[in-house]
């Protein structure tokens, strides 16, 4: 046996001078300060990550959002000589005169839906870019490349969700309504009357456009810059930035130019059948001849208002994020 009994497990020994029982007691107690610390720092640790990470997101929304308003106080007026093509399919010039005979009061009818779709649109682009980015790269181990094309077609598909703007402001540029709307708020009453879904025809197309188009501007953006020659300066940073994102909206726009047009078709119809994608895209096509340069007319006029336009948007979206 034993000259003395040993405590019961999980309980402290009584406290004995210059015994083994006083060194136990000290280094339990030392290590559970030690333990409570380590929990303390690690909140605080926690706490601070979160902070950063908002305020770094925060950054990239608030940058896309007044790039946005940039781009569409400049480019509108070309964006609704586009949109009577694409609608039409008449001439630049055929566009252009109807523009004049609506006379200057109505050149910038209807800005209101796009002002509110692109700003909030852009921002969405950019900040849910970043955070899905960040999420699934701290989550999951596949290439890089492709998680961050995974990210930039979540945010995409999430900026769908918009789409009544979309669908009023062509309504506002068609000079068919101009009688029946005075103002963006009376475009959505009246498509409140037939249905939450009469909001969002022309969904598919935009669902198909954005996904990919995202994918594609942010998977490209970085390998174009580094093609440029290297910036020094603000100024040189800022032309490398809208040629970069001028080039690519460029692109992108004459790529899925054909989906806009089925937008645009779909979105102009108030009330009736809800067709399917693939039948207005027929119904085009035969109207048109069935030519491939017919179903893209305007497209030049939209390759040119995408490299004002996105270079607009890039180099204002990159200069506020130095800013900041």
């Amino acid at each position: 046996m034993r000259g003395r009994s040993e405590p019961a497990s999980g309980l402290l020994p009584p406290w004995r001078p210059g015994g083994r029982g006083e060194h136990s007691y000290e280094d339990r107690a030392f290590s559970m300060m030690n333990s409570k610390d380590l929990v303390l720092q690690k909140s605080k640790t926690d706490q601070i990550g979160h902070h950063v990470v908002n305020v770094s997101s925060g950054k990239h929304y608030f940058s896309g959002y007044c790039a946005a308003i940039t781009n569409v106080a400049v480019t509108f007026p070309l964006q609704k000589v586009l949109f009577r093509q694409q609608l039409y399919g008449v001439r630049t010039r055929d566009a252009v005169r109807q523009l004049q005979k609506d006379g200057l009061r109505n050149l910038y009818r209807g800005i209101l839906p796009p002002l509110m779709q692109k700003s909030t649109t852009l921002a969405l682009m950019f900040g849910l870019y970043e955070d899905f980015s960040s999420v699934l790269l701290s989550h999951v181990s596949t290439p890089e490349l492709l998680t961050r094309s995974v990210a930039a077609v979540l945010a995409g598909t999430t900026e769908a969700v918009l789409t009544p703007f979309e669908r009023v402001q062509v309504l506002l540029q068609d000079y068919k309504y101009h009688d029946k709307f005075t103002n963006t708020f009376q475009a959505f009453r009246v498509l409140r009357e037939h249905g939450i879904r009469e909001y969002y025809r022309g969904f598919v197309p935009i669902l198909l456009r954005n996904g990919p188009s995202n994918a594609l501007f942010f998977g490209l953006r970085g390998p174009i810059k580094q093609c440029l020659p290297e910036a020094t300066t603000y100024r040189t940073h800022l032309i490398n930035d809208f040629i970069c994102g001028g080039l690519l909206g460029a692109m992108l726009g004459f790529l899925f130019f054909p989906l806009n047009v089925v937008k645009a078709r779909m979105q102009s119809q108030i009330g009736g059948e809800f067709q399917s994608f693939s039948k207005v895209f027929m119904k085009i096509w035969l109207e048109r001849d069935r030519k491939v340069t017919q179903l893209f007319r305007g497209a030049h006029l939209n390759y040119h208002r995408s490299l004002i336009s996105w270079g607009i948007i890039n180099a204002t979206y990159e200069f506020l994020l130095k800013l900041l």
